[in-house]
Parts: structure tokens; C-alpha cells; sequence
């Protein structure tokens, strides 16, 4: 039996907060050249091969009947295809760290969700403090983009975001009561394939077909975000919720925003000013107060680079 070295698990960690993080920038450099459509089915496509490359390699059982892959399918709609295709076009309009931390709002729209709507989680004064905070701080963020901008084009970009966060809190919701014994691997197969095929389908009727980079910080932009964003960053998640528990592996979801304002900052020269920073000190804590006791709920299904 080999020993796993110590360092690993805080590696993969790291690995995995940094990726995810990262993704909001590279989106905001790759949907400078090609539409928002065509690069999510090319991230999702690329992301599909390597984990069904991996399935192959690992001799994992692929589902052969609807009764397994129909879940799978619509996994792939709301829980990929759907959020990140509204994260790529709303950073057409706002900056890749607002980005970040709004897209982070998923775990407040979860509690929502399970406290509200299927009642199995209870809305405490403490989590109602904390989805106030979290909707203060996204307001916050929404005014900026929307001072930034001669129009309302912010403020729509914004709120594309803050959908996608609600789209992502579906899917977890969704796979939690949908998808128990299916293997890890292929609920991420799945629902990158199916990702794929939806946002190909989209980019046919939207963009005349799937465009393809040409500039090289466009390939490297969708190389990373399919090869890193979407295969790696979930072997990274299954690999720690294996190990640590799913409670533990969704604290990542803490990093990206952080690793996400600053990379924009320092690397697209986004500009920090009061907002953004109160902005992602309201939302985080808002998450921090809502995801107590929430976390393993939320981190069934991972989404898709966070973004």
C-alpha cells in the first residue's frame, strides 16, 4: 500500500484555488477575441475529452441506459453550460474580479433554496444576517460596474453573473437529490459532454458556428480554462472530498474570489478602489455566516471553474 506524501493534499488545495480563481481572468482575456458561446463549448469540449480520456484510462464504467445519463444531461444545462455561458458574457461588460466574487454568491442562493423552498436546511437571524450581507455586497459591486460604464451595460453584466451564481446553486440542489451512486468521474464526464454539446448547439444558432482563437493569448486563454478550469480542477475536487470530506473540500470556494479580484488587478489592470474592496469583504462574510453548516450541501456537484 504506498504512503500518500503530506503534502499533497494542501497542494491540491492550493492547486485548486488558484485555478479556479484564475479562470475569471483568463474568460476576461479569451472573450476579448471570440463570443461567449464559442468559448464555453470549446472549454467544455476540450474539458470533456481529457475526463473521458481519463474514464478510459481508470476503466471506469460508462452508464448505458436514460435512467443515468437524463440526469446527467441536465446536470450539464444548469450546472455548466448555462452559468458559465452567462459568466463568459457578463464579463464582456464588467471587470473578471467583479466576476469572481459575485459568481461566489452560489452558496447564499443554495441556502436559499434548501431553507426556503425545500425546507431542509433552517434560515437562523444568523444566516438572514449573513444573506443581507451577501446581496449588500453584490449591490455594492453592481453600482460600481455601473459608474464605470456610460450605460447599464455594467449593471446587466452584473446581473448575468449573479444568475449564473443562482443557476450553479440549482445544480447542486439538483444533483444532491438526483445523482447518488453514479461514479464521481462520470458525473463530471457527463456533464462537461453535455455541456459541450449544448453551448456547440448555441454557438451554431448565435455565432454561426463554433469560432476558433487565432490570437495566442486567446488559445492559451481556452487551453487553460479547458484543460486546467474544467479537467484538472475537477480531479482536484473529487480528489479532496475523497480525502477530506466535501465539508472541507468546498472551502476553496474562499480562495478563488480573493485570487480572482487580484489577478485582475495585477494582470489586467483592473481598478481597485473602496467598492471592490468592501464589496468582497460583505459577500465573503455573507457566505462565511450562510455556509456553516451548509458546505457538504453545497459541494456535491462542482461548478463548472467556479467558473
Amino acid at each position: 500500500m504506498s504512503v500518500r506524501p503530506r503534502w499533497l493534499l494542501p497542494a491540491a488545495f492550493v492547486l485548486l484555488g488558484l485555478i479556479w480563481g484564475s479562470s475569471f481572468a483568463w474568460i476576461k482575456i479569451a472573450v476579448a477575441e471570440i463570443p461567449p458561446a464559442s468559448l464555453v463549448a470549446l472549454r467544455m469540449g476540450l474539458g470533456a475529452v481529457c475526463m473521458l480520456a481519463l474514464l478510459a484510462f481508470i476503466r471506469v464504467p460508462i452508464p448505458r441506459g436514460p435512467r443515468e445519463w437524463l440526469p446527467l444531461v441536465v446536470l450539464g444545462a444548469i450546472n455548466a453550460a448555462i452559468p458559465i455561458f452567462l459568466i463568459s458574457w457578463g464579463e464582456q461588460f464588467i471587470d473578471s474580479g467583479t466576476a469572481a466574487v459575485l459568481n461566489s454568491l452560489t452558496p447564499i442562493f443554495s441556502l436559499l433554496i434548501a431553507g426556503i423552498a425545500l425546507r431542509v436546511e433552517p434560515v437562523t437571524a444568523l444566516r438572514v444576517g449573513g444573506l443581507i450581507l451577501g446581496f449588500l455586497g453584490a449591490a455594492l459591486l453592481g453600482s460600481r460596474e455601473l459608474d464605470l460604464r456610460a450605460d447599464a451595460s455594467g449593471l446587466i453584466g452584473a446581473g448575468a453573473v449573479v444568475l449564473a451564481a443562482f443557476s450553479y446553486a440549482v445544480g447542486a440542489s439538483y444533483a444532491r437529490h438526483r445523482i447518488r451512486s453514479t461514479h464521481r468521474y462520470v458525473v463530471a464526464a457527463g456533464t462537461l459532454l453535455f455541456a459541450a454539446l449544448d453551448t456547440a448547439v448555441l454557438a451554431l444558432n448565435i455565432d454561426g458556428g463554433v469560432i476558433l482563437p487565432t490570437q495566442p493569448d486567446t488559445i492559451l486563454a481556452v487551453a487553460w480554462l479547458g484543460v486546467l478550469g474544467s479537467f484538472v480542477a475537477y480531479v482536484c475536487f473529487f480528489f479532496l472530498i475523497e480525502h477530506l470530506g466535501a465539508t472541507i473540500a468546498s472551502m476553496v470556494t474562499y480562495i478563488f474570489p480573493v485570487v480572482g479580484v487580484a489577478l485582475g488587478v495585477m494582470l489586467l489592470r483592473e481598478r481597485m478602489d473602496v467598492r471592490l474592496l468592501v464589496g468582497t469583504v460583505l459577500v465573503l462574510t455573507g457566505i462565511i455566516v450562510v455556509a456553516l453548516r451548509y458546505d457538504a450541501v453545497v459541494s456535491r456537484i462542482p461548478s463548472g471553474a467556479r467558473e
